[in-house]
């Protein structure tokens, strides 16, 4: 079972921080105009999953104060946190499945217009996932749970025996010998707890997906552009539906599955869909894996394929990141679901502090060279956004200067200092306060808790400051180095 690595000598380091001329003449404070893509700076707020809407998907206050502190940082763009298309129980995730939640993502948008004095462009990421559930107590999971089959009785020697005599007979036996006697994906459901996989065909909703994801995509978009965002970023990453399509994995039998053309098909059908709902000026991009880091997983020379075909079909950016895939999730305990970024890929997706000899940071870098090189190659310049442990701004012009990217990504970064781009801008570098990588937030986010940095949380407030309905103190936006209109 692989294991995070021992902790070696890395540490966050601010590098070196411009001054404000040097930022003047720096490819990262420059504009991006690229067709609907148009950006005051290429500097990026990647999607990040906060826990704070209603059980319901509604935006909540405590919703619009998180991306209103991150745009009083003034970031070239923020892309609002993985947005639910399907108007179905998905817990304090935002969705976009029906009009009534249009009204809400207004209030975000506005509150990032004003805070940002309409500098920032927002996007919205919209996500599809299947069916996942809790590991179960194995005697629950074999008594109600599992259906038994022939092969069961088979196994046992009890071919005449009654379904309820097999059920007693599974129940008094150990996992050992569970897992002799069940099918692997039986075993897994126990281990894991059971999850749909867009390879589950035998079940209608999932041969169905085809037909039902693009309106329902498309509906999504349709709901952000009226609600006011410049665009939408389509979750083609990590461990969900779309993801799961491009996958090696998928070998999905009706023209959507094999080879990666297959693989590739509902992705661009998608896009198609999304594209021909919204106006000509929206901006319609996604986010894919550069590597899913999984045994037989797609690789590097599937994200070209991808890649290219993406942009052949027209997208106006391209964002990329890996791993964060459930097949090499850490067991959960009993009563919780797995989560996917707790294996290596995971790791990849996320790497702490506790990192191997390539360190923590930029482990992206040459996957995203690699992509865009085969996108100019072929004479396509749609922007790539390569993000990664990017955290000073050496190390984010050094990816611009390197064409690994023509926008620079900062999640965790920004989380620790959402004053990043304007402290930097302003020749105010050196105050920045650089992410730690302990990963803390991402342990709030396993436990579907309200996610904040741990710098936040330990640092000295005024009590008047506002707090968050769980007592912790909001940050306020000061002014760093020039007038704000």
């Amino acid at each position: 079972m692989w294991k995070p690595p021992e902790k070696i000598a890395y540490s966050p380091r601010g590098g070196h921080w411009p001054s404000e001329r040097e930022v003047r003449r720096s490819r990262l404070f420059q504009p991006l105009e690229h067709g609907r893509l148009s950006l005051a700076q290429r500097t990026w707020i990647p999607a990040m999953v906060p826990w704070r809407a209603t059980e319901e998907g509604e935006v909540t206050r405590d919703v619009i104060d998180w991306y209103r502190r991150f745009a009083q940082g003034r970031p070239g763009a923020i892309v609002v946190e993985a947005t639910g298309i399907r108007d179905i129980p998905s817990g304090p995730l935002l969705r976009a499945s029906h009009d009534r939640y249009i009204e809400g993502l207004q209030d975000i948008v506005r509150a990032v217009r004003e805070a940002s004095g309409g500098e920032t462009k927002l996007f919205i990421q919209l996500i599809d996932f299947l069916a996942i559930k809790r590991r179960q107590p194995a005697e629950k999971f074999i008594r109600r749970f599992l259906a038994i089959g022939d092969h069961h009785r088979e196994a046992l020697g009890m071919t005449e025996a009654s379904e309820d005599e097999v059920r007693e007979t599974l129940a008094a036996m150990s996992e050992e010998e569970l897992e002799a006697v069940l099918t692997t994906r039986e075993f897994e459901s126990l281990s894991m707890g059971s999850r749909e996989r867009v390879t589950d065909i035998h079940l209608p909703h999932v041969a169905d997906l085809p037909e039902t994801l693009p309106g329902l995509f498309a509906d999504a978009a349709r709901r952000a552009e009226a609600a006011g965002f410049d665009g939408v970023e389509l979750h083609y990453a990590h461990a969900y539906t779309m993801a799961s399509f491009l996958s090696a994995l998928n070998t999905r039998d009706d023209g959507y599955g094999g080879d990666p053309d297959g693989r590739v098909r509902l992705p661009l059908e998608v896009f198609d869909a999304v594209r021909g709902a919204v106006g000509d000026s929206f901006t319609v991009g996604c986010r894919m894996l550069a590597e899913e880091c999984i045994e037989s997983g797609s690789g590097l020379g599937d994200a070209l394929f991808f890649a290219e075909k993406f942009a052949l079909a027209g997208m106006d950016f391209i964002s990329l990141s890996r791993g964060g895939k459930f097949e090499d999730a850490k067991r959960p305990k009993v009563g919780e679901a797995a989560y996917p970024y707790t294996g290596r890929s995971g790791y990849e997706c996320m790497p702490q502090y506790l990192s191997d000899a390539r360190g923590p940071f930029g482990r992206n870098l040459a996957p995203a060279r690699a992509i865009r090189e085969r996108l100019r190659a072929g004479g396509l310049d749609t922007p790539i956004v390569v993000a990664g442990g990017i955290h000073n701004f050496d190390q984010a012009e050094s990816a611009l200067s390197a064409g690994e990217g023509d926008i620079v990504g900062l999640a965790r970064q920004a989380m620790a200092d959402p004053d990043w781009f304007e402290k930097v801008r302003s020749g105010n570098g050196s105050k920045v306060r650089l992410c730690e990588y302990t990963n803390y937030c991402e342990g709030l986010d396993q436990k579907h808790k309200m996610v904040t940095c741990k710098l936040w949380d330990r640092e000295a407030l005024d009590e008047e400051t506002p707090r968050t309905p769980d007592g912790k103190r909001r940050t306020v936006a000061p002014q760093w180095g020039r007038d704000r209109d």
